[in-house]
């Protein structure tokens, strides 16, 4: 079992950044991939963006790319979301989420069911 805790969310206006964390709790932090995904109100959760346990690979859904940026620091078991250029359309309830795949350092998944563990989330609100 592994706990996952958010933070980092907020109002921001249009253009500016945040830095998303969720830290995590209760194993080896090293062992997971990890995974943010948002779900926006009256939408589905939909991916934002993996990395795999090592932080060797990373991945990000199209509309953000070049905008925001996973990392990850297994010294501090955290992982981050760095989102510049934030759009109104960014405004959305941010989850981070884990998946054991200590056999498999180069994997990263984009669906939810890919992931074992989720956060409660954090709000980010993006103004125009």
């Amino acid at each position: 079992q592994v706990q996952l805790v958010e933070s980092g969310g907020g109002l921001v206006q249009a253009g500016g950044s945040l830095r998303l964390s969720c830290a995590a709790s209760g194993r080896t932090f090293s062992n997971y991939a990890m995974g943010w995904f948002r779900q926006a109100p009256g939408k589905e959760r939909e991916f934002v963006a993996a990395i795999s346990q090592s932080g060797g690979r990373t991945d990000h859904v199209d509309s953000v790319k070049g905008r925001f940026t996973i990392s990850r620091d297994n010294a501090k078991n955290t992982v981050y979301l760095q989102m510049n250029s934030v759009k109104p359309e960014d405004t959305a309830l941010y989850y981070c989420a884990a998946r054991d795949a200590r056999f498999n350092d180069y994997w990263l998944g984009r669906q939810t069911y890919d992931y074992h563990y989720w956060g409660q989330g954090t709000q980010v609100t993006v103004s125009s």
